[in-house]
């Protein structure tokens, strides 16, 4: 995934009522009716998280006769998740070490209290 394209899934991302959105999509297309009802915000305002999230290629949205379903697209979400993985064995390692600190700090600590 590019950088750019990364960008834009993690902004579209950053707001709670876009997360609950997805949230909402794992189970099946919605309406924008649907997705409005949850929420104390105006359809518009689900409208226009709406289009945040289709530009994040997060959902696609079809016409069903008047409906305009909208479904998630996972793939975004997965590249994603992969580009933090990345970060996962920074952590580890960074976590073995304090580790490793601690545990030499309390030997330190016990061979003082038995000298």
């Amino acid at each position: 995934m590019a950088v750019d394209q990364l960008d834009v899934v993690f902004g579209a991302l950053a707001d709670p009522t876009r997360r609950a959105i997805l949230t909402r999509l794992t189970h099946g297309e919605a309406t924008v009716a649907e997705l409005v009802a949850p929420f104390e915000v105006s359809q518009p305002a689900i409208s226009r998280h709406l289009k945040v999230l289709e530009r994040a290629g997060l959902i696609s949205r079809t016409r069903r006769a008047t409906a305009r379903l909208s479904h998630l697209e996972a793939e975004p979400l997965r590249q994603a998740t992969v580009w933090l993985a990345g970060y996962r064995e920074y952590w580890e390692e960074s976590y073995e070490r304090l580790d490793e600190l601690l545990a030499a700090m309390q030997d330190d600590e016990t061979g003082r209290n038995t000298s």
